[in-house]
């Protein structure tokens, strides 16, 4: 029988008890998620759970918007990031998949595994979606690309990141780099200049 320890003393604060939850769903999805797990990781009593968040519920509202801050706004700002060239701009973009800070990919891995059984979780992700290829799809307008094709060429590399994230790949790095390169002239048709990717590589410690 689990002895419930006396309220007295610390209660964590609302960010450590997000940061847990965050480990237990990329870990275990969402139901792992669950409060009194949350508070023996911790060392806290169960009941300080409730001096930061109603409820469970509250808790993955929480995670809901860490996602949508993390993966959702930076992959949008990554769009609009200055660029001179079409190439510089998709290396602005690919800066997410190689950052786990600005696009975190278990994640998102994590959030579209609970979206096959929550539907307000999988309306957020469609959500999601539809902003995410909209900002790519403005990335290729900017550089002077058709409206049809923009949209194809922003769904054509976003869903190939996609499966990449569904099928967990885990590719070494210089791998990886290796075919930013060919990548960025599939996605747009114009290869990266070697100061492009030169500037890529440096960003990523390759």
């Amino acid at each position: 029988m689990t002895m419930e320890r006396p309220e007295r003393g610390w209660r964590g604060t609302p960010d450590i008890w997000l940061d847990a939850a965050y480990d237990f769903l990329v870990e275990g999805g969402v139901d792992a998620v669950k409060v009194m797990p949350l508070a023996e990781r911790l060392g806290l009593s169960r009941t300080s759970f409730y001096w930061h968040y109603a409820d469970r519920e509250a808790l993955l509202a929480g995670l809901v918007d860490r996602w949508r801050s993390r993966n959702t706004v930076n992959l949008v700002a990554r769009c609009e990031s200055p660029a001179a060239t079409i190439s510089e701009a998709l290396l602005n973009l690919f800066d997410c998949w190689y950052d786990s800070q600005l696009f975190d990919s278990r994640l998102e891995f994590a959030m579209r595994t609970w979206s096959l059984t929550d539907p307000a979780v999988a309306a957020a992700m469609a959500e999601a979606d539809a902003i995410r290829v909209a900002a790519i799809t403005g990335l290729f307008r900017r550089f002077g690309y058709g409206t049809t094709e923009a949209d194809t060429r922003a769904r054509t590399l976003y869903l190939t990141q996609v499966g990449y994230i569904a099928l967990r790949s885990d590719e070494d790095l210089q791998v990886r780099m290796d075919r930013v390169q060919p990548y960025v002239l599939t996605f747009c048709g114009v290869a990266p200049s070697e100061a492009e990717v030169a500037a890529f590589r440096r960003r990523h410690g390759a």
